[in-house]
């Protein structure tokens, strides 16, 4: 068993979607990045690829290779888990938390664990997420941005 903890945080602007778990949220700013921005799916792949020891997404997805440009992060996600198949991994599960002021994220919680269990192919009772304010504190508070914490569980595929 290895354990990795992943984190993300963007800036929230006007003109872009608001994407959290694959989930679009209606809202009137979206998080400002390469790809869609999605700050949780973001912190739950360097979680998975730093349990296996594989680097972060940096590595594999550089902002800067216009292959990533406005990719779902569900895509990446989905390249995260044959990494880690090819790694002789499987995802035991995956703890994570979104801090955000506004806007409230209770409703989109559930879509957003089937979406991430649906790509990475396990049990649903496998994803916990959970959305949290600063109290009007920092820079999530200010509503300047968003930002996700993850960590999760992985074992190898085969036992000896």
């Amino acid at each position: 068993m290895r354990i990795g903890l992943g984190f993300d945080v963007h800036k929230l602007v006007v003109g872009r979607k608001l994407v959290l778990g694959g989930v679009i949220i209606p809202f009137e700013k979206g998080l400002l990045g390469h790809s869609d921005a999605d700050v949780l799916v973001h912190a739950i792949n360097d979680a998975l690829l730093g349990a296996a020891a594989l680097g972060d997404i940096g590595k594999h997805f550089p902002d800067n290779d216009p292959i990533y440009k406005d990719i779902s992060s569900l895509m990446l996600l989905k390249k995260v888990k044959e990494l880690l198949s090819d790694a002789g991994y499987q995802v035991v599960n995956i703890d994570s938390v979104i801090c955000a002021q506004k806007p409230k994220l209770s409703p989109y919680i559930g879509n957003m664990c089937k979406n991430i269990a649906d790509t990475l192919d396990v049990d649903i009772d496998r994803i916990s997420i959970k959305a949290t304010t600063t109290e009007e504190l920092g820079f999530e508070g200010r509503g300047e941005g968003i930002s996700a914490q993850a960590i999760c569980m992985i074992e190898k595929k085969y036992k000896f």
